[in-house]
């Protein structure tokens, strides 16, 4: 049995949390907390025990309701009543809010509005402890109705196989908002956790010291290399699913019940047992409300955010880099695919921070054999994973947070659709809604490429969809040379980098670089100098647009080609300087034309190089179908230089 020191302490740390959603029921009432508000009262229980074997550096992934484990975890009640009032001084700086509160200096690696999404991320943060040796624990905690969730078997699945040491915490409390959990599931957790091979463990939610003593029990057995294991608190929220929640799927009956087992009346029960009296309990609830009721008003003084740090937080400053000297001509030659692996290999080797994972990079070599050799040299820094897209990304964001700089690869970047939410809303945000505080140093490799019959779901240039989001850095090469140079230069960025590939240029031949060569992230490139017509490019199709621009060359056009290298940010200077010389632009991608990155150009050219257009802006690109998979259909759908050559023999007749 504890000593009735820590059973005071247990009570307290609940009390804290009960009084805290009290509070936040009445703000939230009273107009004072914007948003949306999910309060974890009648669940204190599971939060305190959880988290009471834990070390201060030990990580936690939370859930849309997850005040009371951000405040188990020991984050301050002030900073999160800050936050969820929009305050500047909030935990996140007023970013996240109720349900993306996190601290990952403490370990708490953010309560997340997408049901699932915290559970890879755990898995990421108990790799990063797994590589360093360090002892550390990841305790990812989620609800019963995300045992629905694919990332959720993606998530044990991967811990299983790699033996992590990863807790997966189910706060089994009834309903996965308004269904009943006895409606969503055709079996039960503790024969799921078997299917995967992982250790489960039950108890009864509503009793700290009973989470307390068996949440002890696992994380040393975890902490000292036995692999993931599953443990299912059973409890009961109090309050409908949101705020406002009528609530009209459960009875008064229901609630009663459970509220007659209230688990702040059973830990007051074991303290007592232990000898504690009535008035140390009184006394120490009345030392919480007097902290509570100080934090609600010295929240209330704080201002909100300025409208002037609207930008904040988004990316972080990257590293200043100059444009480094081209290959010498008598460079020795190395392909694309060389550049890919020289650079990992270079990255692994001096930095050990540095680790690569995805499906068959290890001892398969990656599908095009870009890492053969890096496992046996580097071990379990080049892992395999599972076919589980969304289980590798959150690896990386998890690993990222935690300070290391995972490269993740996702075999085709068709497959991001699979994986885009942790693209999206975790890699993309979590550095704005923590204010700042959450590091996503994440390089996803990836490749594209027409023109091979790949077919509708292997051959698509999404680009677009990834430069759209906010945060991410997109970079697309088109040499060796900038493939080995902007690769290592996405591996040491701060900021998540998705970097894209093109596997119809793997092959390609050209002068290597030396070992420092780094390419700045985010800077076009002139790889054609002209006066007639401005051509702007990305990828295989700067080399299609130098083609043609070869053979116009033969008819007394001149064409400028301009090579983005990164699509976002995207840097015009280069392409408005250009037009303001030779007074046309055409834009060449390989993506469908409509909404494609060649719009975004062509809008800002148009707004801010107006009146040197002699001529109206071209747009190349596919035709705005699937990729056909017949090669007929293919190369009707796929533009390439002549089809480039036509559009600038128009622009120049104008």
């Amino acid at each position: 049995m504890p000593s009735p020191a820590d059973l005071l302490e247990q009570y307290r740390r609940m009390l804290v949390i009960r009084g805290f959603e009290e509070r936040v029921a009445a703000l939230y009432r009273d107009g004072e907390v914007p948003g949306f508000v999910h309060l974890s009262t009648g669940q204190e229980a599971t939060a305190v025990g959880a988290c009471w074997p834990l070390r201060t550096t030990d990580v936690i992934t939370s859930t849309h309701r997850g005040h009371g484990h951000c405040l188990a975890k020991g984050l301050d009640p002030l900073a999160m009543f800050a936050e969820l009032m929009a305050r500047d001084a909030g935990a996140n700086r007023g970013r996240g809010g109720s349900m993306h509160i996190a601290d990952p200096t403490l370990g708490i690696f953010g309560a997340n509005g997408i049901v699932g999404a915290g559970l890879p991320i755990a898995v990421g943060a108990a790799t990063a402890a797994q590589l360093r040796a360090d002892g550390g624990v990841a305790v990812a905690f989620f609800g019963d109705g995300a045992v629905a969730h694919g990332t959720f078997h993606e998530a044990v699945n991967l811990a299983a196989v790699w033996n992590l040491p990863v807790v997966f915490f189910c706060e089994n409390n009834g309903y996965a908002e308004f269904s009943a959990a006895a409606d969503q599931h055709g079996a039960a957790l503790a024969q799921r956790a078997l299917g995967y091979g992982v250790e489960f463990v039950a108890v009864d939610g509503n009793d700290v010291v009973a989470v307390a003593e068996a949440m002890t029990a696992v994380v040393d057995r975890v902490r000292a290399g036995a692999g993931p294991v599953m443990v299912e608190a059973t409890t009961y929220r109090w309050h409908g699913h949101y705020e406002g929640d009528p609530q009209r799927y459960r009875t008064a009956d229901e609630l009663a019940d459970w509220k007659a087992r209230d688990p702040l009346t059973v830990a007051a029960d074991h303290c007592r047992a232990a000898g504690v009296t009535d008035a140390d309990l009184t006394e120490i609830a009345a030392a919480v409300d007097r902290v509570l009721d100080a934090a609600v008003a010295s929240a209330r003084a704080l201002p909100a955010p300025p409208a002037s740090s609207l930008f904040d937080f988004v990316t972080r400053p990257r590293p200043e880099r100059p444009e480094p000297p081209a290959p010498a001509a008598d460079a020795p030659v190395f392909r694309t695919m060389d550049a890919v692996r020289t650079a990992l290999e270079v990255e692994l080797e001096t930095d050990p921070e540095v680790f690569v994972a995805g499906i068959d990079v290890g001892a398969g070599g990656n599908v095009f054999g870009l890492t053969r050799g890096l496992h046996d040299r580097f071990g379990d820094r080049v892992r395999d994973t599972p076919i589980s897209e969304s289980a590798i990304v959150g690896v990386g964001v998890g690993a990222a947070m935690a300070g290391m700089r995972p490269v993740v690869e996702i075999m085709y970047l068709d497959f991001l659709g699979v994986c885009l939410d942790q693209l999206l809303n975790q890699a993309a945000k979590l550095p704005f809604m923590t204010g700042g505080h959450a590091e996503m140093a994440l390089t996803v490799r990836t490749q594209f490429g027409a023109g091979r019959s790949s077919g509708s779901q292997h051959s698509q240039s999404l680009e677009a969809l990834l430069a759209h989001i906010p945060g991410l850095t997109v970079v697309m090469p088109s040499t060796p040379a900038d493939t080995y140079g902007l690769l290592r230069s996405a591996i040491q960025d701060p900021n998540p980098v998705v970097f894209v590939e093109n596997r119809l240029l793997y092959g390609m031949k050209g002068p290597q670089p030396p070992v420092d060569h780094l390419v700045p992230l985010g800077r076009s490139a002139v790889v054609r100098p002209g006066t007639d017509v401005t051509v702007v490019s990305v990828s295989r199709m700067v080399h299609e647009a130098l083609a043609a621009a070869e053979t116009l060359a033969a008819e007394g056009i001149s064409a400028e080609v301009i090579d983005l290298r990164t699509v976002a940010p995207l840097d015009l200077e280069p392409v408005l300087a250009s037009v303001a010389r030779t007074n046309r632009l055409l834009i060449a991608h390989e993506a469908v034309v409509p909404f494609g990155i060649g719009a975004e150009i062509a809008a800002v050219v148009a707004r801010e190089g107006f009146w040197n257009l002699d001529a109206p802006i071209e747009r190349v690109g596919a035709a705005a179908t699937p990729p056909p998979y017949a090669p007929d259909l293919e190369r009707a759908w796929l533009p390439g230089r002549d089809e480039i050559a036509d559009a600038i023999r128009r622009l120049t007749r104008v």
